[in-house]
């Protein structure tokens, strides 16, 4: 199994501007120094819109503009968190599209030596009730996939799981069985009752606090194996309290949509790294952040991401599972893809209002790269819903 791999932001790259205009380094730039933070964009998947809907729910990607899209986020310094959240885990895609996605993103790092990670879930279970025993079984077949592909397992929260533990011990013998049988390092990965409200609850405690405080133990016991934790649960309290708690050598990394600037800047008792869905549609001027924090320069690091924050903070609004929406409209605005269609028809899950506020948003964070194909395409969406402009 391979080692964590810090992404290298390219010091040749241009850079961007809050305005999105490419600013190119200085022509003596020096080598570049090791990276301050490791960061991953959850990348999310384009469907492909001339397959016709299918009862037998058959999902189809379109993997040419899927595979550019991850070429995207590694050119802007960014590692790829393939196959979580982001890419509707859990909301339609299936696990037979998820292992051609996970075997098509690993050939595509390795013939760029790029850092990405992988989720390993346990979405392949049947429908009804699971043991500990199925839950533990469907991880281990996932992380062989992953580790074979040569990417760090991400150990997503399991639904199946949420449903059959009654309490903490529960939790504890599940992962306890998967860790102590793992041959290298993985993350796990909380992800909130916001983010899916079937996993209300899990880590056997229905205060988040208490199940940060079990989520450590947990770690503690198995921090030979646990190199990190991604933490989603939308409190930035509640995230530096248990990055506090944890033992040396198991690093959190950030999934908090909210919050991610000043959790990436730390404080002196520590930092977030950063996994996060928002770094799917800012990743250029995430990447340029990073640079600048590389740099010692935390003013400018934070002059450019304050602005995303109010365009993170209206996708991810609650109903928050919903948004996956906005990340592949800006996607679509952007000319990432040619169509502004997901996996299961998800982009009817968020109003016209709600995309308007997002266009404008990422304009105000300079996020749009040719405005008038964003407002082209904005357009021909308005016509569509019949709003008029």
């Amino acid at each position: 199994m391979s080692s964590l791999l810090l992404p290298s932001r390219d010091r040749t790259l241009e850079r961007w501007s809050p305005s999105g205009t490419p600013v190119r380094p200085p022509a003596a730039a020096q080598a570049t120094p090791p990276t301050s933070r490791i960061a991953y964009a959850a990348a999310h998947v384009v469907a492909d819109a001339s397959c016709p809907d299918d009862p037998t729910h058959v999902v189809e990607l379109d993997w040419e503009t899927t595979l550019a899209f991850r070429e995207h986020l590694w050119s802007c310094g960014l590692g790829v968190a393939e196959a979580m959240d982001t890419a509707q885990r859990g909301m339609g895609l299936h696990w037979p599209a998820t292992q051609e996605l996970i075997r098509r993103t690993g050939a595509a790092a390795r013939a760029g030596n790029r850092p990405w990670v992988a989720g390993v879930g346990t979405d392949q279970l049947p429908p009804g009730p699971a043991t500990i025993d199925d839950v533990v079984g469907a991880w281990r077949q996932q992380l062989d996939l992953v580790a074979g592909e040569g990417a760090v397992p991400v150990v997503m929260a399991s639904r199946a799981l949420a449903a059959a533990a009654a309490g903490p011990e529960l939790y504890r013998d599940a992962y306890g069985k998967l860790l102590s049988a793992a041959d290298g390092p993985v993350l796990l990965h909380w992800l909130g009752e916001p983010f899916d409200p079937a996993l209300a609850g899990y880590w056997g405690h229905s205060d988040v606090r208490a199940a940060a405080r079990e989520l450590a133990a947990l770690c503690a016991e198995h921090a030979s194996t646990v190199a990190g934790v991604k933490v989603s649960v939308l409190d930035a309290d509640v995230e530096r309290e248990f990055r506090r708690a944890l033992p040396d050598g198991v690093a959190c990394y950030t999934g908090d949509d909210f919050n991610y600037p000043e959790l990436i800047a730390g404080d002196e008792q520590g930092h977030s790294e950063a996994l996060l869905g928002i770094f799917d549609p800012i990743a250029p001027v995430a990447g340029a952040a990073l640079t600048a924090l590389d740099d010692g320069d935390l003013t400018r690091f934070h002059e450019l991401l304050a602005p995303t924050v109010p365009l993170s903070r209206e996708i991810f609004r609650a109903p928050t599972p919903h948004y996956k929406v906005g990340v592949v409209f800006l996607a679509y605005l952007n000319g990432h893809q040619d169509h502004f269609r997901m996996v299961g028809g998800l982009e009817s899950a968020r109003s016209i209002t709600h995309l308007s506020d997002v266009l404008r948003l990422a304009d105000r964070a300079g996020l749009l790269t040719d405005p008038e194909l964003a407002v082209s395409r904005m357009r021909s969406l308005l016509d569509a819903a019949g709003v008029r402009w």
